[in-house]
């Protein structure tokens, strides 16, 4: 199966899936322990229920890195 082929399929999944998928891909590269794992995708689902609650807001790339530069 052709790698363009998996990453469409994969985009459709949803966003657990893909979190999942994503974090099993980045675990085939590299060897992450299994409670530091645990420990991630409990931060992932935090975050994201934190988000989608209005608890917090997302900003673009662009304009994390400017407000970070302008505290440094």
């Amino acid at each position: 199966m052709d790698a363009v082929i998996i990453e469409e399929q994969a985009l459709r999944l949803p966003d657990r899936e893909r979190a999942i998928l994503a974090d099993r891909l980045l675990e085939s590269l590299h060897d992450i322990s299994a409670p530091v794992r645990a420990n991630w995708i409990e931060e992932a689902d935090s975050r994201m229920s934190a988000y989608r609650s209005g608890e917090i807001i997302s900003i673009d790339g662009s304009e994390a890195i400017a407000q970070l530069r302008s505290k440094f």
